[in-house]
């Protein structure tokens, strides 16, 4: 799904801003931007882009490569009376990634690296995190990288993060449903949500440590009881729901990709995940065949993956990739971008349960509003598909709130 109605397309260490947005001082002005509300329209796999922006000091690019750009699109860009947005962003905000040495978190590391808006790069795990900080800090992007490993450096790499990312945890195998997982994670979820709650407790909390569906009541009772909680900045991340029905819905019905936007809803797990193949933008129509077997594939498309991979893992590239373009989104959101949806799974009223997963707009101070009218006119199948969710969702949201709950008690 398009993050924003005015979105990006960045080459190397760049960024520019949609309509409203307002000019920060940078000390390395980019070499050459060209705004373009409809001439251009590119994709560089985190969000789609109306118009280009590129800089030769801190890119892949070479200043070949980038003379290359000024003369093939600077006279196609430019309109007397056109608007011309000159902005000079700067790196600002600082990231924790929580789990950067396992599979998920260092491909995350290196993507969240790449953006022009960090401006340091915190990685925490329990072991063999040093070589991934080693490895990460060689690009030449801005944004420093600093490791910290085990409980004792946990608070350190906490301290002043803007964002933090928790993708810790154990991986499904084999034969391991999203259920299994919990018992290994929900303690691992708990001890780092709250060593958060202590150390920067304004901080937005993205989770991906899986079930989600349980690990995000389970971050948001742990932040009651620490006296923090707050429910426009903790978000369960089901980018990847959306990659996926975006992805396949395109494959299915030749579409461009850049085009395609699937709102998906509910929770992140097996039958909670609902595509509304109905919202799909552009406008496309479906036999009842075609969204039996699309909704079936999104829904198990993370088994597609561990089947796949016969016992090495899970999917972690486009979780990586899901998640990333999640945090740049929020990073956008906190820089001031006006114009930040993204799906995502947090305290809601849309319906009876107390988290649910939909479109949001993201803000500075997180969660801004609840976009409803996607549950609203859906077909007979979707409608059906959001009666028949509940209940499991229903059961592993109390599940989680029950495990921090009963260690309170314990303890």
């Amino acid at each position: 799904m398009a993050a924003t109605s005015a979105t990006t397309f960045s080459i190397g260490s760049t960024v520019s801003f949609g309509r409203k947005a307002s000019q920060v001082a940078q000390s390395k002005p980019f070499g050459v931007q060209f705004n373009s509300k409809n001439l251009l329209a590119n994709f560089s796999g985190l969000k789609a882009a109306t118009f280009v922006s590129c800089e030769s000091e801190t890119s892949f690019l070479n200043k070949e490569t980038v003379q290359a750009l000024r003369s093939s699109f600077a006279r196609k860009a430019y309109r007397p009376n056109q608007t011309q947005y000159c902005l000079q962003p700067k790196a600002s905000f600082k990231v924790a990634i929580l789990g950067a040495a396992g599979g998920i978190g260092q491909s995350l590391a290196l993507l969240v690296k790449m953006s022009p808006l960090v401006s340091a790069l915190h990685l925490y795990d329990i072991a063999n995190v040093k070589g991934v900080a080693a490895d990460l800090s060689h690009c030449n992007t801005p944004s420093q990288v600093l490791d910290f490993t085990g409980a004792s450096e946990l608070a350190n790499c906490l301290k002043g993060v803007n964002v933090v990312v928790i993708p810790a945890g154990v991986p499904r195998k084999p034969g391991m449903t999203r259920d299994d997982l919990f018992h290994i994670n929900a303690n691992i979820v708990k001890t780092l949500v709250e060593a958060v709650a202590d150390n920067c407790p304004d901080a937005f909390i993205h989770i991906i440590s899986n079930p989600v569906n349980s690990t995000v009541p389970i971050a948001a009772e742990v932040l009651k009881q620490k006296g923090v909680y707050d429910p426009k900045k903790l978000f369960g991340i089901t980018t990847l729901d959306v990659v996926r029905a975006n992805t396949f819905v395109a494959q299915k019905k030749n579409l461009k990709l850049i085009d395609v936007d699937v709102p998906v809803i509910g929770g992140h797990a097996g039958i909670t995940i609902l595509p509304l193949l109905s919202k799909t933008k552009p406008s496309v129509s479906f036999t009842n065949e075609e969204v039996q077997e699309l909704t079936v594939r999104i829904q198990n498309a993370g088994t597609e993956v561990v089947e796949a991979k016969v016992g090495a893992g899970s999917a972690t590239l486009s979780m990586a990739y899901a998640a990333a373009r999640f945090v740049e989104s929020s990073l956008r959101a906190l820089d001031g971008d006006e114009d930040v949806y993204e799906c995502a799974y947090v305290e809601s009223n849309l319906t009876e349960l107390p988290f649910f997963a939909s479109r949001v707009k993201i803000g500075r101070k997180g969660v801004e509003a609840l976009i409803s009218a996607d549950l609203q006119g859906l077909t007979e199948y979707e409608q059906k598909g959001l009666e028949a969710l509940k209940p499991e969702l229903k059961g592993s949201i109390e599940k989680g709130i029950a495990f921090v709950q009963k260690q309170a008690v314990t303890a």
